[in-house]
C-alpha cells in the first residue's frame, strides 16, 4: 500500500512529533513521510534486505529483524505509536505481536487487506480465491499467512482488551467510514491497550 492518498490518511493518525517505531517497514517509505510532513523521529523494523538497503538510502533508522521472533529489545510504551501497515497477515503468531505492538507503542495502528470486501466475497461465491489489486496473488504464491476481516479485527482487540480509537475502511485512497466491512478492501485501526 503505497499511493500518497492513503499515506496522508494513515499518516494524519500519528500525532505530530510522535516517536513511531513502524513494524515490516518496507523500503521505509513511510516513516520517511512521517518524518518529513510529521516532524516524526523512530526506526523501522524489517527482514528483507533490499529493503533494509532502502531504508538506509532514504535516511530513514531501521534495524533487520524477523517479527515473528517478537519485540523483547523493546520496553513498555517505548513509543508514541507502533505501526504495522500491510504486516500483520504476514505473521506467523499475529495475535502476540498485535499485543507486542499495544505494549511497546502507546498506541498502534494497523491496515491489512479486508478479505470481506464485496468483490473478494464475490469471488468466493463464484468457487474461486479473489484476485484483486489489494490481494494481488494467486492463493498458492501468495506472501500472506492469513487474511482476515474489518469485523474478525474488531473481535480480536476485544479478546485482547484493546480499545479502538478509530476504524475506517480504505478504498482507492479515500476513506470508508459506511460498511468498511464490505466497501472497503483495506481495514485501518487505531487502538491502544485497555487501562
Amino acid at each position: 500500500m503505497s499511493d500518497q492518498a492513503t499515506q496522508r490518511i494513515i499518516a494524519a493518525l500519528v500525532p505530530e512529533g510522535s516517536r513511531v517505531l513502524d513494524l515490516g517497514c518496507g523500503d521505509g517509505a513511510m516513516l520517511d513521510f512521517l518524518q518529513r510532513e510529521r516532524a516524526c523521529s523512530g526506526y523501522g523494523v524489517e527482514i528483507a534486505d533490499g529493503n533494509v538497503l532502502q531504508c538506509i538510502r532514504r535516511g530513514v533508522d531501521v534495524i533487520q529483524l524477523n517479527l515473528d521472533e517478537g519485540l523483547a529489545m523493546f520496553d513498555d510504551a517505548s513509543f508514541d505509536v507502533v505501526l504495522q501497515i500491510d504486516t500483520l497477515q504476514h505473521l506467523r503468531n499475529a495475535e502476540v505481536m498485535l499485543r507486542e505492538t499495544a505494549r511497546v507503542g502507546r498506541a498502534g495502528i494497523v491496515a491489512f487487506p479486508n478479505f470481506a470486501h464485496w468483490p473478494n466475497r464475490l469471488s468466493v461465491l463464484r468457487g474461486r480465491m479473489p484476485v484483486t489489486r489489494r490481494l494481488p496473488y494467486q492463493w498458492y504464491d501468495t506472501p500472506n499467512i492469513r487474511v482476515g476481516t474489518f469485523k474478525d479485527f474488531e473481535a480480536l482487540a476485544v479478546k485482547n482488551r484493546l480499545r479502538v480509537l478509530e476504524a475506517f475502511g480504505l478504498q482507492e485512497g479515500r476513506m470508508v467510514r459506511r460498511l468498511p466491512n464490505l466497501a472497503a478492501g483495506t481495514a485501518v485501526f487505531k487502538f491502544e491497550r485497555e487501562r
